[in-house]
């Protein structure tokens, strides 16, 4: 059984940044981001293997940038150029390395959930 605690979220003006952590309780293969907006199915949004390699969803790309701590067991989310939309639920994930070669992970593939924080981005 794997914990993930999410923290960071809050709220900001469109422009802004954030930066979200997710603690884990042990190693992870793949952890990944997901953001839910009310009324929207949950989406993947960015994702990083054990060794480094990343992947993000177009719509964040160029302005998330996704990396870890080994020694902390943490994850972290920088979001810069905060625009409404992506005002969210975000949530940490974790999945098997095989799920996150190509793309992030379906969420259907995702092992466990952290809680989730909630952003929200003002015009």
């Amino acid at each position: 059984q794997v914990q993930l605690v999410e923290s960071g979220g809050g709220s900001v003006q469109a422009g802004g940044s954030l930066r979200l952590s997710c603690a884990a309780s042990g190693r992870i293969d793949c952890i990944a981001w997901f953001r839910q907006a009310p009324g929207k199915e949950r989406e993947g949004i960015a994702s990083i293997r054990y060794w480094g390699t990343t992947q993000y969803a177009d719509s964040v790309k160029g302005r998330f940038t996704i990396s870890t701590d080994k020694a902390k067991n943490t994850a972290y989310l920088q979001m810069n150029s905060l625009k409404p939309e992506d005002t969210a639920m975000y949530y940490c994930a974790a999945a098997l390395d095989r799920y996150c070669v190509q793309s992030t992970p379906p969420s259907r593939n995702v092992d466990y959930w952290g809680q989730g924080t909630q952003v929200t981005v003002s015009s």
